[in-house]
């Protein structure tokens, strides 16, 4: 069975609930009638109610049994905007917090907030800040974490591999690196993967000077100090990681060398290229970004998805809960 037909088993089970931002866009529909007709989810679409209609039925998606919230006229919006005027106190004024509202991706995310849904899951047309910046003003990080980071899984037959942060932090700081480290970790474990995470450099154990092989150094000091359960080593090169006989070679005894699954970059650039090779030239299928840190499970889309990969990213957003 594979990772997904175990999320589909789980979530079937269970009375989760999705909201997609994009009510009106046939890959969100699609996915959609999936869920529905598999049961998986209880889906809430957002969009004034007769497009989606019409867009589901242009497409010939069955939506039966969907959830349509229109923020123009859904019945609790004054108590949703008292409740982000006194999130948002002192930061954004009541018409502010109206006007946001207005627009599906806070709507959305409100209710989440508010217990009116699980999860969910936008941007397949709009960017990744825009599904992030409402998540932080609103869901806001788990206690004890600080930043919001991104885990990218990648998969090829039955190979899982985990990469972050390729997303989020465009140049992360140690504290940062070491909260994106244990996120990241967790994430793998989810899906299967027993994590043995690489801090990557252009160093390995010192063979290289600079401020990110330090940065990287420390980080993985701190995580091996205060998550002692985790495999965990760096800094190291990525043959170092990946290769046994060289990751042997250059830290005899590691745990991690050679052997590692899961991966950490310095910083977006290195991050989003290395996944993007992997992908393209190694042949592996990429999901993601998964948004980690976070109170509730928000998941941003590629503006380039396909369907299928919305109706995966679903369910891995749901089975983050």
């Amino acid at each position: 069975m594979s990772i997904f037909e175990n999320f589909e088993k789980k979530l079937s089970a269970e009375s989760k609930s999705i909201v997609f931002t994009e009510g009106t866009d046939a890959r969100i529909l699609s996915a959609a009638s999936r869920l529905l007709a598999g049961k998986t989810l209880h889906v809430i679409l957002l969009g004034e109610v007769e497009a989606v209609k019409k867009a589901a039925a242009d497409g010939g998606f069955v939506i039966d049994g969907a959830e349509i919230l229109d923020p123009a006229t859904y019945p609790g919006f004054e108590e949703m905007v008292a409740k982000m005027v006194q999130l948002r106190k002192g930061k954004m004024t009541d018409e502010q917090c109206r006007a946001a509202l207005a627009k599906s991706n806070y709507f959305g995310t409100m209710l989440v907030k508010m217990g009116k849904a699980d999860c969910l899951l936008g941007g397949a047309t709009y960017s990744t800040a825009d599904t992030v910046r409402p998540a932080l003003q609103l869901i806001k990080c788990k206690p004890g974490i600080q930043s919001v980071s991104s885990c990218f899984i990648l998969m090829r037959g039955e190979e899982c591999i985990a990469m972050g942060d390729c997303a989020i932090n465009i140049d992360p700081s140690e504290d940062e690196i070491v909260e994106s480290t244990v996120e990241t970790a967790r994430t793998a474990s989810i899906f299967g993967i027993d994590p043995r995470v690489a801090l990557l450099s252009y160093s390995t154990k010192g063979s290289g000077k600079g401020e990110t092989v330090d940065k990287m150094r420390n980080a993985t000091a701190r995580v091996q100090e205060a998550h002692p359960e985790l495999k965990v080593d760096g800094e190291l090169q990525f043959d170092a990681a990946v290769a046994p006989e060289v990751g042997q070679l250059k830290a005899p005894g590691s745990p991690v060398a050679g052997y590692a699954n899961t991966f950490i970059f310095p910083n977006i650039n290195a991050g989003n290229i290395g996944y993007k090779i992997a992908q393209r030239l190694g042949g592996f299928e990429a999901y993601g970004p998964i948004l980690q840190g976070l109170n509730a499970p928000i998941n941003d889309l590629s503006r380039g998805c396909n369907a299928e990969e919305v109706y995966k990213m679903a369910l891995i957003t749901a089975a983050l809960i």
